[in-house]
């Protein structure tokens, strides 16, 4: 089954590149925007629908919330709609803040999900988009978590991929001269590094850092994920005493055990920036970070690495980190759907797609350069054909908070791995049987 979603992943990879510009993602001199972006839609987009008209976006993705008020401002400046743009992520709870917005007789046009078991609470007001200009523009597998019988009820956000990010020079200070790409090699590196005086690992204390990235590595390298879960929230499958997740742990205790002292009370900003600022050599993210990294240090010598969880060699998981649903309950979802088109159809959209936000964009037409989009993402997609996939939307929401909440237990020495695991089992079960 993993040679399966091996195989899978590589017609992902392939479909990336193709997406990500010519020449393996290369394709210099354009700005990062296609050449061949369909004019007509762009113009479609942009003939202003009525002005004095506001549209609201509930957004979890803090990396990029400075650039998407810039990008609003520019939506208004050529169709006189504002966009208010509204981030909440990072420490806080997106999920349990979009219920209260919505509670609040608050409907925003456009919200994000995840997909999946995600997308269900919220399938009364989710617009069918497969009608869209851009929805056939698509990588095949960028729909999958939106689409829901056979009509497309999101818009990807991007393609993300994520593993152990780190920094080359340290790497070669401590005398590293390989990737280490098994359990065994990244054990060695981390007893290098520390030998050099260098810390292994900037770790981080956020939920869903560990809850749901870390977590997943745990649920990708079962061999069909998609049926352990349904199994393990059956309650006829457990993770306590799951082969996988009994070595995942010794993945997580590499991590945990040669991180900085500081853990415990280490944020996502904080993670980032002591990173970016040299202060250790790996970080457990994604290329999602390489805006923030660049804001410090803009010359950080950068790779990403593959997470094992034995002697087998690791891999890096790449996935649609969230979709894009248009409220047909909001004021303005035809709006909406024109703001939609015009981010990734105009030439000021993709430029921000690729350039500010530095996404890997979902559609195979827009085009991204290196330079756009950095060290991270190109290194998502050179080793995107043996990657494996996202699998947490796949729980009902409250499940990944309830893993969390025991991954920071275990960070904090307080549980031991018997009862982590038996923590990650209650975790589902509590959200299931209510």
């Amino acid at each position: 089954m993993k040679r399966k979603l091996a195989l899978i992943m590589a017609t992902v990879c392939t479909l990336i590149v193709a997406g990500c510009g010519n020449n393996g993602g290369n394709n210099a001199g354009n700005g990062g925007a296609a050449t061949n972006a369909p004019k007509e839609n762009a113009a479609e987009a942009t003939a202003a629908p009525a002005k004095d008209v506001t549209i609201k976006m509930f957004q979890f993705k803090v990396e990029i919330a400075e650039q998407l008020n810039a990008l609003a401002e520019e939506y208004e400046k050529e169709t006189g709609v504002k966009v208010e743009v509204e981030t909440h992520g990072g420490g806080e709870d997106y999920g349990a803040l979009l219920k209260a917005e919505i509670a609040s007789g608050s409907e925003p046009e456009i919200f994000n999900n995840g997909g999946y078991t995600a997308l269900v609470p919220y399938m009364d007001r989710a617009t069918d988009l497969s009608d869209q200009p851009w929805a056939a523009k698509l990588i095949p597998t960028s729909k999958a978590p939106a689409t829901v019988d056979g009509k497309l009820y999101g818009m990807p956000m991007n393609v993300e991929g994520y593993g152990l990010i780190y920094n080359k020079d340290l790497f070669e200070q401590a005398g590293i001269t390989e990737e280490p790409k098994t359990l065994t090699q990244l054990k060695d590196a981390a007893a290098k590094l520390k030998a050099a005086g260098i810390t292994p690992f900037e770790a981080t204390n956020e939920w869903w850092s560990m809850g749901i990235h870390l977590v997943n590595v745990g649920l990708a390298h079962q061999p069909d994920p998609k049926q352990f879960i349904e199994d393990v929230k059956a309650g006829t499958q457990t993770i306590k005493g799951n082969a996988v997740f009994e070595q995942w742990l010794d993945l997580v205790d590499v991590i945990f055990d040669n991180a900085q002292d500081n853990k415990m009370t280490t944020d996502y900003a904080t993670q980032v920036a002591e990173f970016a600022s040299g202060k250790a050599a790996m970080m457990l993210q994604g290329n999602w970070t390489q805006g923030d990294i660049d804001k410090i240090d803009p010359a950080l010598n950068l790779g990403l690495l593959p997470l094992p969880i034995n002697d087998e060699e690791g891999t890096i998981l790449v996935g649609v980190p969230n979709n894009y649903i248009v409220n047909s309950k909001s004021a303005h979802p035809e709006e909406a759907k024109a703001f939609l088109n015009w981010l990734v159809t105009s030439e000021t959209g993709q430029k921000y797609l690729t350039k500010e936000f530095k996404f890997i964009p979902a559609e195979t037409d827009i085009a991204a350069d290196a330079a756009d989009i950095g060290q991270v993402a190109v290194a998502v997609q050179e080793k995107s054909a043996t990657a494996l996939g996202w699998n947490w939307d796949m729980f009902p929401d409250g499940v990944t908070q309830g893993f969390g909440a025991a991954m920071q237990e275990y960070l904090g020495e307080q549980i031991d791995r018997g009862q982590l695991l038996e923590k990650l089992d209650k975790a589902v079960q509590d959200i299931v049987k209510q």
